[in-house]
Parts: structure tokens; sequence; C-alpha cells
């Protein structure tokens, strides 16, 4: 029995169909990058659900418009596009009044999967383990509390190793911007970490 492609002309002589080739492009192109992916939308989005439902969303955009992908930085191509898409989920799923929490069960579970277990094994005393988790919990509500703007900016730039140029196409500001957005960050970061302490 002979397969008839619809919509789609047959091709000659085995040459792959154009959806095929967007398939294999769409698999070079965005699936390296879906830890980086949930990683913005987790930190965007302050929910581990929340984040899985916008980089879902986000890898259809990535597939409708994976022709208009040109070349270039893939990892910053597919942040764009996961960034739009949170703005636009939180837009729909959230009041604009919300203060976003994070889900720390789900940061303790990745923690211990990274090493956080090994560190004990190693050596580390409980009571070291437990000033450590308290000081990560304090800065991750710190970096919660930032505005989006300057959350995201540090976020692309000191979790996900992003340069200046990257940020800049992926949140659409110039990169001057971006330096200070990113200098305002880290201020405001040291400036509540700091009220915490004291």
């Amino acid at each position: 029995m002979r397969m008839e492609f619809v919509g789609q002309a047959r091709p000659a002589g085995g040459e792959r169909v154009s959806g095929e080739d967007e398939k294999a492009l769409f698999a070079r192109v965005v699936l390296p990058h879906l830890g980086d992916a949930f990683a913005l939308a987790r930190w965007l989005t302050g929910d581990r659900a929340d984040a899985e439902d916008v980089v879902q969303d986000a890898c259809l955009r990535a597939l409708r418009g994976i022709g208009g992908f040109s070349g270039g930085n893939s990892r910053a191509w597919v942040l764009t596009i996961v960034r739009h898409t949170a703005y636009t989920w939180l837009g729909k799923n959230r009041p604009a009044a919300l203060v976003v929490t994070e889900d720390l069960e789900a940061v303790e579970r990745a923690e211990f999967s990274r090493g956080g277990g090994a560190a004990a094994a190693a050596g580390e005393t409980p009571e070291a383990a437990l000033i450590a988790k308290a000081d990560a919990a304090r800065l991750e509500a710190a970096i919660q509390k930032l505005p989006p703007p300057f959350r995201e900016t540090l976020v692309l730039r000191d979790l996900q190793g992003l340069d200046y140029k990257e940020i800049a196409k992926v949140t659409g500001v110039p990169i001057g911007t971006v330096m200070s957005r990113l200098a305002r960050a880290r201020q405001r970061l040291m400036t509540a970490i700091g009220k915490d302490e004291g």
C-alpha cells in the first residue's frame, strides 16, 4: 500500500519532505536547550509545574516558527521564545499583584541530585549543610523578589551564562540597558541579603 503525503508534494528520489526537515531542525536547534529553557521559565514563573507548561507552549511556538530560524545563536533564539511565552502565560494565568514563591521541594530535590547529598558523604557536617541550604533559600527568595526585568537579566547572565549581547537579543533591549539592569539587580540583591543578615 502506498502512502500519500497530505498537503505536500511527494518527494522525488528519497529526499526529505519539508516537515521532516523542520523536525530535524527543531531537534538540532531547540532540544539541546530544553534544560536552559526550563530553568529560565522556572525563574520567571516561580513554580515547577507552571514552568513545564511554559516550556511546552514555547516548544510548540518554536516548532511552528522553526522555518524562520536563520542560524546564529540557537540558545538565544530558544530563550527569547521562552521569555515571550512565559510573559504571555503569566499575563493570562496570574493576577498582576500576585507575589511568586519558589517551589522549595523541587529545589531541594534538584540540589540533592546535583550532589548536595555527596557533600555530606565528603565529611561536611549536618550543621554546615543546613546553613548552606538556608543561605541558598535566602538567595533564591531574594532573587524572586527582584522586579521581573532585573530578575530575568540576572538569571540570564549569572545562572544561564549568556553574554550581554545575547541577553540584549533575548530581552529586546540595548546592551547598555542590560548592563544597567544587571548592576541594579546585583545591588538590590546585596541590599536584600544584607537586610536579612542584619
